[in-house]
């Protein structure tokens, strides 16, 4: 028999791996050297951050249809070698490296990075069958507060004499520690662990049916969630990694700009755990009917800031779009687990995820209205409309 654990170790464990892994929503810190030193453009910037998400997403599923067939050492090992060797080689490109700037930073470092998201999750979930929002939003929340930590710390490292290229290896070396420690330490529980609640269970509803994924995407609750998370993480998604930009360009200076970024990534963080919270408090219902509303309001604020050039207004519209973006991810945990059971949990989940893929090529749809325009009313004017949508979406959600 194996070595009886408590379960707040293995969350404190994956709450730390979280952490460094949320490195990659630092982007719109992390692209300035780069643009800095290779001219590239926006579009192309927001490229690699589409890019990135995108892989994000299939290591998702990868980690979803491998968690069960393969050691979870084995799956989070592979996951902190991607991810450290993603920044690795990004740190030594030049002028012409466009495209290993993608290979590296976002086809490497998001699939690896995706791999060890998935599988954390997946496991924590397995050993909080009674807390799943709870416990998401503390993942969800240091995966997201990592961009106002890691962020500010790399956009101090990058501006000393250090450089962006050393900031790039140190962020990948604790990047791969910190998920190679996972792939040692942490493990699915035993019978002899204590595990409170039932796999099954929904708010204390009693047993429900495990879903297939193929049962759980035919069903039109489930096309409805998905659509309407299309919507409402593009919002935060496209805005994040113009956070930074968009604060420039309303009279911030650098350094503030910076930190408005990574305002925005706190609040992203902390609302992490407030809607896990809201959701096994308040349910389904109206958890998501809070985050319908501020997701509206989040780039209607934006467009005041932007039309008033207002530095003010913009830093309340950043911190209202963290926490907009902030509901979604444990919104999609504890929605996919209580909907449709915990059984087929971590690829379910993978594939709710997916809807990332589309969603950040939003990011890339408003940087060519950037280029094209030269302001970022349009791209902005774009996210309200997505969030008007999304909430007429949100409404028409009910389990089944």
């Amino acid at each position: 028999m194996g070595t009886k654990i408590n379960r707040w170790l293995i969350l404190a464990l994956g709450t730390a791996a979280m952490f460094f892994s949320g490195i990659i929503y630092a982007w719109s810190i992390l692209k300035a050297p780069l643009q800095d030193e290779f001219s590239w453009s926006a579009s192309q910037l927001a490229m690699n951050f589409t890019l990135t998400m995108c892989m994000f997403c299939i290591g998702g599923i990868i980690s979803g249809i491998l968690l069960s067939k393969i050691s979870l050492r084995l799956l989070l090992g592979a996951a902190g070698f991607l991810s450290f060797a993603g920044f690795i080689l990004a740190s030594g490109i030049g002028a012409g490296g466009l495209g290993r700037l993608y290979l590296s930073y976002g086809i490497l470092s998001g699939l690896g990075i995706g791999i060890g998201y998935n599988a954390v999750i997946s496991v924590i979930n397995e050993w909080f069958p009674d807390k799943k929002g709870t416990s998401s939003g503390v993942l969800m929340m240091s995966f997201g507060a990592s961009a106002l930590i890691l962020g500010n710390i790399a956009d101090s490292m990058i501006a000393s004499s250090m450089g962006w290229r050393a900031t790039y290896r140190i962020l990948g070396f604790f990047t791969g520690l910190t998920l190679l420690l996972a792939a040692v330490f942490m493990r699915h529980p035993a019978r002899e662990d204590h595990v409170p609640g039932s796999p099954g269970t929904a708010h204390g509803k009693g047993p429900q049916k495990n879903y297939t994924p193929g049962e759980m995407v035919r069903r039109p609750a489930f096309i409805r969630f998905f659509l309407f998370l299309i919507l409402a993480c593009a919002v935060g998604n496209s805005t994040i990694s113009m956070a930074r930009d968009v604060a420039l360009s309303v009279g911030a200076r650098a350094g503030l700009a910076a930190l408005l970024a990574g305002v925005l990534s706190l609040c992203n963080g902390c609302g992490r755990l407030l809607a896990g919270m809201l959701f096994d408090r308040y349910g389904q219902r109206m958890t998501m009917t809070i985050d319908g509303i501020i997701t509206m309001a989040a780039p209607a604020v934006m467009l005041l800031a932007i039309s008033s050039h207002s530095v003010v207004i913009c830093a309340i519209g950043l911190c209202v779009t963290g926490l907009s973006y902030s509901f979604q991810p444990p919104v999609t945990s504890s929605v996919v687990s209580s909907f449709y059971g915990t059984e087929h949990f971590s690829l379910n989940y993978s594939i709710a995820n997916l809807m990332m893929i589309p969603a950040s090529f939003t990011a890339t749809i408003g940087g060519a209205l950037l280029t094209f325009t030269g302001s970022y009313f349009a791209p902005f004017l774009l996210l309200l409309v997505f969030s008007v949508i999304s909430f007429g979406l949100n409404l028409s959600i009910r389990h089944g």
